[in-house]
């Protein structure tokens, strides 16, 4: 085992370790992850909808707009439960708090109207009494709510008895609930919780806890408490952990045995919502009585009362995604019961969970490390299409919730790290082969080679560039004066300084020929706006160059200044690999090379260090430049106009350089027409220029020796630089 392999393997392994120790400690993510995964198990097979002694009694929009609006007198409760009764339901619970008088009551109607006697009040019939005589001695089941103020809490009508260790500890905490009507509460058989995931912030209620405890008394839910009273059973036989407190296993309620979750929850397994389970309260209190229907429906069945009015806001999401009625969740979870079709998350479940991120993240860790990536992605593809089958095999038949994803995203993120390892640090020679062959080609050109295959065979195409040639002045007179290593080094500050300029701008460095850079535009990919990148390169050279004379970077002393000669000129080239089979290199060559490097050697002679030719100068309208006049060059049949490029467009938008300009005009004319006004005009340029750039003295200075350059001018040069 190599090092790089030994370091890859102890930092997967730390990954791997993290994971387990991030699952074992299931955050927020993890949780909200596994509830969607058990979520889609349900949408594909939801629980069979059979026709259960289970009804909805649901306060309606029709029921609203038969009887009026919400909260209804209670005597008209009393005579929904007086109907519901008569027509035989087990039990009847109501998902509504009655936690306030009937502010609809005559009495207490009567008693807040001003200057009436109260003696009369006391004649008046009472609503709440009147309720509270229609549910005593009835199965009826009343419901209460969680509060957060005072510390009151109901009275439990139902025993309990425990097998193993006492498991009171196990649900969610009741600190108080709202108080019902005394009379209400003292005559109803039963009395159960209507919050459905009290302390849980998700909005769809998955599992529904099945009691609460204070510490010391549990208190059941409105489900159980139907099914309790419904049977006429008087206790709870709960079953906890054989060695441990605090753990609820199952829940015995008459004759129904319930698995539960260790904090007393079971897992909602939905039907669709179906309109046979609801019953509008509007039938049952029609003048004329409930329909054979509805009473056939009735009778034998447990009833829930409660509310589908969107204006009631009782509106829950279940796992399928459907927003339903609060009061059907509770029906639907005394459907499951007596359907015995139960979900169930074991207690080893988690463990199992655990572990198998662990070893399948050792197993992920050594097959990429030692194997290869592609051995370990075909790994982790089978490890991952087995866990979803395991899972929802025992969803399917066992009712298992066992979560795929945790193992699955885990043991991704131990691929993905163990592979950015090896491909970062133990195959990094090959990342050096292509930094070692990044110092001789451009980054465009060795993506170019990267991606085509036909990019190292010999042969070029004819495309237009844009060729810059790069020379230090007076180099001999350098090299003469130092020791060949002080000229190496030399040259390597000089050369790394300018040649960044080059790719910075999107070219291709060509060649260094000793002292020289040659450098081109708009290959081995086109490069919009080619010629002005060129120029903009130039400019840049310009000003490092005085930046390393300034802080005598060359160690050369502050009186002794390099400087550099740029000729550029764009035209029609052969760009290309050019050599042997076996050796060759990417070059360009052709006229518009030539024409290129004759202008870096006029730089000498015109006294100034960038300049450009006509074609160049066309296509960059915006910078600021100058006539140089038409210079024969070394292999032309005529002469070539050049331009010398003073600034760019900051400078040639300034008020200096408009006055320059205006000035240098009247010098071109003036070495056109032999005036004798010209040695006047030069002293006027040079003052001109001063105020411009430092480069032009000398330029302003040669001139006059050169003008005969400023007498022929080219065939539609003037035409070009109108247009």
């Amino acid at each position: 085992m190599t090092r790089a392999q030994q370091i890859g393997v102890v930092l997967g392994l730390a990954i791997v370790t993290a994971l387990t120790i991030l699952r074992a400690s299931d955050p927020g993510i993890f949780k909200l992850i596994r509830g969607v995964t058990f979520d889609e198990y349900q949408r594909l097979v939801p629980r069979t909808f059979e026709p259960m002694p289970v009804r909805v009694i649901d306060i309606d929009e029709a029921s609203l707009h038969e009887f009026g609006q919400w909260p209804w007198p209670r005597d008209r409760m009393a005579l929904l439960v007086n109907r519901l009764s008569e027509m035989g339901a087990s039990a009847i619970a109501f998902d509504i708090l009655f936690a306030e008088p009937d502010r609809l009551s005559p009495r207490n109607v009567v008693r807040d109207v001003a200057g009436v006697d109260p003696s009369l009040a006391e004649k008046l019939p009472d609503n709440d009494e009147i309720f509270a005589r229609s549910i005593a001695e009835k199965p009826i089941v009343l419901g209460f709510g969680l509060s957060n103020e005072g510390n009151y809490r109901p009275p439990v009508k139902a025993g309990f008895a425990f097998t193993g260790e006492s498991p009171v500890s196990a649900p969610p905490y009741l600190g108080a609930s709202t108080p019902l009507r005394p009379q209400l509460e003292a005559n109803a058989a039963g009395l159960g919780h209507i919050s459905l995931n009290p302390g849980n912030p998700s909005p769809v209620v998955r599992a529904v806890p099945l009691f609460l405890t204070d510490g010391e008394q549990l208190y059941p839910n409105l489900a159980i408490e139907a099914l309790r009273v419904a049977q006429g059973a008087s206790t709870y036989v709960l079953s906890g952990a054989p060695d441990r407190a605090g753990i609820m296993t199952s829940v015995k309620i008459g004759d129904f045995v319930v698995p539960l979750t260790a904090a007393g929850e079971l897992w909602l397994y939905v039907t669709p919502d179906r309109a046979e389970r609801y019953i509008s309260a509007r039938q049952v209190l029609a003048a004329e009585g409930a329909s054979p229907d509805v009473a056939a429906a009735i009778d034998g069945s447990i009833v829930f009362v409660g509310t589908s009015a969107a204006g009631l806001q009782d509106i829950r999401v279940t796992a399928l995604g459907e927003n339903v009625p609060g009061v059907s969740l509770h029906a639907q979870a005394v459907e499951q019961i007596l359907s015995g079709r139960f979900l169930s998350r074991p207690d080893w479940a988690d463990g199992l969970e655990i572990l198998m991120i662990a070893v399948l993240g050792c197993l992920l860790v050594g097959v990429t490390t030692f194997v290869s990536p592609a051995v370990a992605l075909a790994c982790g593809l089978l490890i991952t299409a087995m866990a979803l089958v395991a899972s929802w095999l025992s969803f399917l038949y066992a009712g298992l919730l066992l979560d795929p994803l945790a193992p699955i995203i885990s043991g991704s993120i131990t691929h993905f790290a163990s592979t950015s390892f090896r491909i970062l640090v133990i195959d990094r020679e090959r990342r050096e082969v292509r930094r070692a062959f990044g110092h001789y080609l451009s980054p465009s050109l060795l993506h170019r080679i990267e991606h085509s295959r036909d990019a190292l065979r010999l042969g070029g195409d004819d495309r237009e560039l844009t060729v810059m040639f790069v020379d230090v002045r007076s180099f001999t007179e350098i090299s003469e004066r130092l020791a060949p290593t002080a000229v190496v080094a030399f040259l390597n500050t000089l050369l790394d300084a300018l040649s960044r300029h080059v790719v910075a701008n999107e070219g291709t460095l060509d060649k260094f020929i000793g002292d020289s850079i040659m450098a081109f535009w708009n290959a081995p990919v086109d490069v919009a706006d080619h010629e002005i990148k060129a120029v903009r390169a130039a400019l840049a050279m310009r000003e490092t160059l005085a930046e390393l004379n300034a802080g005598d970077a060359f160690g050369f002393g502050f009186g002794q200044q390099v400087g550099i000669g740029i000729g550029i000129h764009t035209g029609l080239a052969c760009v290309g690999n050019m050599g042997a089979k076996t050796r060759f290199n990417y070059s360009a060559v052709g006229d518009a090379v030539n024409v290129a490097a004759r202008l870096e050697s006029c730089c000498k002679e015109v006294g100034f260090d960038i300049l450009i030719s006509d074609s160049t100068a066309r296509s960059v309208p915006g910078m600021a430049l100058i006539e140089a006049g038409a210079i024969p060059l070394k292999g032309k049949s005529s002469r070539t106009q050049i331009l010398a490029v003073v600034g760019d467009e900051r400078v040639a938008a300034s008020a200096e350089f408009a006055a320059l300009a205006v000035v240098h005009e009247q010098l071109t004319q003036a070495l056109h027409s032999h005036s004798k006004n010209t040695r006047k005009l030069i002293g006027t340029a040079k003052l001109r220029a001063a105020q411009v750039i430092g480069g032009l003295a000398e330029f302003y200075q040669r001139i006059s020796g050169r003008s005969d350059h400023f007498r022929e001018v080219p065939d539609g040069f003037e035409k070009s630089v109108a247009d």
